[in-house]
């Protein structure tokens, strides 16, 4: 039985060598279609180079982003906050001038004075 069952294991060996096409005297006429594959294959470790290049930078801009927008928020709060009148008179006031007590009033020109 068991010289039966190597006889059958080496009768498939033998077809399949012969079914198949990449044999040892045929290696040379598959030669493109190995080019072909490799040539696959670094195209497709290229391309994940590349993906992975662009979602790392992808990542640096958005937390730069990030970053920028915070920094935004805090000016844009800081200038509100000093925009105040309260604000603004204490500044002024550093500087001597003072905040009006009496409403503003119209200057006016008659034309033949200027």
């Amino acid at each position: 039985m068991t010289e039966e069952n190597n006889n059958r294991i080496e009768q498939v060996k033998k077809t399949l060598k012969e079914r198949s096409k990449f044999d040892d005297k045929n290696w040379f006429n598959n030669l493109p279609l190995v080019l072909f594959i490799a040539l696959l294959g670094v195209l497709h470790v290229a391309n994940n180079h590349t993906a992975e290049s662009k979602i790392r930078r992808i990542n640096a801009v958005e937390k730069d982003i990030k970053e920028l927008r915070w920094l935004y928020m805090t000016s844009k709060s800081e200038l509100m906050y000093k925009s105040k009148q309260s604000e603004v008179a204490k500044m002024v006031g550093e500087i001597g001038l003072k905040e009006l007590t009496q409403p503003p009033y119209k200057i006016k020109v008659e034309e033949s004075e200027y």
